[in-house]
């Protein structure tokens, strides 16, 4: 990979992770727009999209915020995550182009609505949607489910060299019981093994976080370390 600029703003922010505890982070010069193996390179080395920024955390005392991803060709759905497949099947599972579909906007609003306000997305507005959810480096893509009812979830993912990135996902409130979240992590990990490529890249996943506890349940799971890649829980 070619050496590209990077750089650390000097200003903490909240961590919205963890309570109590300021949060930095390291950036890809926002002038360059990085091609397919650049990006999949920076998947590699812990970098996530948001919007048209690159990052990954740089925290000077702190390193909970750890890279992981599914490697597709070992995942096999527990039973509890049958049983989510087996209650969603009806659900009509497409993957469509990038959409700025009023639909997907008063979806995305009814879900920040109800579970988010206390994040910084918080009033949700058509400029934020737009700026996190509508941007792209020409390689994203909506995994959407559906119903007689109307859409139920989108999930926002990257692609890329080797493997889908999952970006954002957000979905109808009073459905969650259905556990539509985890649902679409495991099709978007069964997408990936469908069309060959060996991972899907989850994000970062914080051990004490609630938010985040539910990408323990996906196994196996690597974690990046030390810039290699290692497994993190048992088959």
């Amino acid at each position: 990979m070619r050496s590209i600029p990077l750089f650390t703003p000097a200003e903490t922010h909240d961590c919205p992770y963890l309570e109590d505890r300021q949060a930095q982070s390291q950036y890809v010069d926002p002038r360059i727009v990085p091609d397919m193996d650049t990006m999949s390179a920076l998947s590699r080395l812990g970098f996530r999209r948001s919007g048209k920024l690159i990052y990954r955390p740089s925290c000077p005392s702190c390193r909970e915020c750890q890279s992981i991803r599914i490697p597709t060709a070992q995942f096999a759905p527990s039973r509890n995550m049958k049983r989510v497949l087996n209650r969603t099947r009806h659900w009509r599972v497409s993957v469509r182009a990038l959409s700025d579909s009023p639909e997907f906007f008063d979806l995305y609003c009814r879900y920040i609505n109800a579970r988010h306000q206390d994040g910084d997305m918080y009033p949700p507005s058509r400029q934020t949607y737009d700026e996190f959810i509508g941007e792209s480096l020409g390689n994203t893509q909506f995994l959407v489910a559906e119903d007689s009812e109307g859409v139920i979830g989108v999930l926002v993912f990257d692609r890329f060299n080797d493997g889908l990135s999952a970006v954002y996902c957000f979905y109808e409130p009073d459905r969650e019981n259905e556990s539509v979240g985890t649902s679409m992590i495991i099709r978007l990990t069964l997408l990936a093994r469908s069309v060959g490529l060996p991972y899907n890249y989850l994000g970062y996943y914080v051990e004490n976080c609630r938010k985040m506890s539910y990408k323990a349940r996906f196994t196996p799971l690597e974690v990046l370390s030390d810039n290699d890649w290692i497994r993190l829980n048992p088959a």
